[in-house]
């Protein structure tokens, strides 16, 4: 996801100091996708129901297969990405998402548009994501020193959550203004702004040496988790990861049914109770850099790991009227704080302790597993709902996630720092 020229695009300023201008180029493209996502927010959903009339299963499977094929789909690219040019990859993931987001609206406008395609166009983004992010994270190590990573990593951040933050409210007025694929062309318009700036980057990029010839070897597919699974710091993180994020992301879908449906919030209420907490995002990612400096990356991992544990079952006492969305949107910033100061010191963190040539192949693996983990708890979310109401499976979901702080490693031992533990955590 990807925006406007770095200069004039500054929502989470976290310093002064600058990364240099094919940084900025960088993070100018990922604002301006990130903010035609943010546009877009929901929409393939909302056609599916507005458009097609479909049904709480149909929705429901839109959420959970459209990203688990994409996660299949994806399996190959690892390798494939790891010995290519980092920035063509980006780009033609860009494009692609690009000519399969636009499809929708010509389907549309033809009147043919149907449930398989936004089945399909679902998986094709999610893998080209997929792709995309294991591409950009490689080159981004390439790209800043060593020592930048982590304000690196939190600019993203804050930029990911100014974008939900802003995103959605502005994607659902302009719904109600121009129809129902409105969001879908601004987000398609994104990638293709996107990859232009991934363009602009310029500056000449090796392609890098592999060992042997022929096509992908069918190891290679598994060298991500391999080393994922081999380093007793990422092992811990990466399982906890799934877990925490495949829980919060399955309470996703309950809550609208509580809050719509059970509650009767209005639909403003609704996106005002996930819009206004995204404020969060942005006072834990400018916080990243600081906490880091003060109190050490591993601290800070298990400390603010934990943290994130903790609120999720505050929304189980969610009761109609302002005292309710007051609920809500408490919960939902007390999460969204400890989640964007967490997330820039685990993404440093996993491309420190990660080789060069393992990276497009690691960052694959971690992505892939996370689509699966949140579309399976998705699924069994979703069955236990229908079983026991929301509101149960929604404290089911709190209850187990306060059980992921033990997943947790320690992580006693520093990384090695070559260019001394203040710079690189500072």
């Amino acid at each position: 996801m990807i925006g406007a020229p770095a200069p004039c695009f500054d929502p989470g300023v976290l310093t002064r100091r600058s990364l240099g201008r094919r940084f900025g180029w960088l993070w100018a493209a990922y604002a301006v996708s990130a903010y035609g996502s943010g546009l877009g927010f929901g929409a393939l959903p909302l056609l599916a129901v507005v458009v097609l009339h479909a049904g709480p299963a149909q929705v429901s499977a839109l959420a959970a297969v459209g990203p688990a094929v994409g996660a299949l789909l994806a399996l190959p690219l690892g390798p494939w990405v790891e010995f290519q040019r980092k920035r063509p990859v980006m780009v033609a993931m860009d494009l692609a998402r690009f000519a399969v987001m636009m499809s929708i609206p010509l389907a549309y406008a033809l009147g043919r548009l149907g449930f398989a395609q936004l089945l399909v166009v679902s998986a094709v983004v999610a893998a080209a994501k997929i792709a995309f992010n294991a591409a950009s994270g490689a080159h981004l190590k390439a790209l800043v020193r060593p020592e930048d990573l982590l304000v690196a990593n939190a600019r993203f951040e804050s930029t990911t959550w100014s974008s939900i933050a802003v995103g959605p409210p502005l994607g659902g007025a302009a719904i109600g203004v121009l129809g129902p694929v409105t969001t879908v062309v601004a987000d398609a318009l994104s990638y293709l702004l996107s990859a232009l700036g991934i363009a602009a980057i310029g500056g000449r990029e090796e392609r890098p040496a592999r060992t042997g010839r022929g096509r992908v070897r069918a190891g290679e597919l598994l060298d991500g988790w391999r080393h994922l699974f081999s380093h007793p710091g990422l092992r811990m993180l990466y399982v906890n990861q799934l877990v925490v994020s495949g829980l919060i992301m399955a309470t996703e879908p309950l809550l609208a049914v509580l809050l719509l449906g059970r509650l009767g919030f209005a639909p403003w209420q609704y996106g005002l109770a996930f819009a206004a907490p995204c404020v969060g995002g942005l006072i834990g990612s400018r916080l990243a850099r600081r906490t880091v400096a003060r109190f050490g990356q591993h601290r800070i991992l298990r400390t603010v790991g934990a943290l994130r544990a903790v609120w999720l079952l505050g929304l189980v006492f969610v009761r109609p009227g302002v005292a309710g969305l007051v609920t809500v949107i408490a919960v939902e910033l007390a999460i969204i704080i400890c989640m964007s100061l967490y997330s820039p010191v685990l993404a440093t963190y996993r491309l420190e302790h990660t080789p060069t040539e393992l990276l497009a192949r690691t960052l694959t693996a971690w992505s892939i597993g996370s689509s699966a983990a949140i579309a399976a708890l998705s699924a069994l979310g979703g069955l236990l709902a229908d079983a026991v109401g929301p509101r149960a499976a929604i404290a089911v979901a709190g209850l187990l996630i306060l059980a992921s702080p033990l997943l947790l490693p320690r992580l006693a031992t520093p990384a090695p720092d070559p260019v001394g533990v203040g710079s690189r955590n500072g």
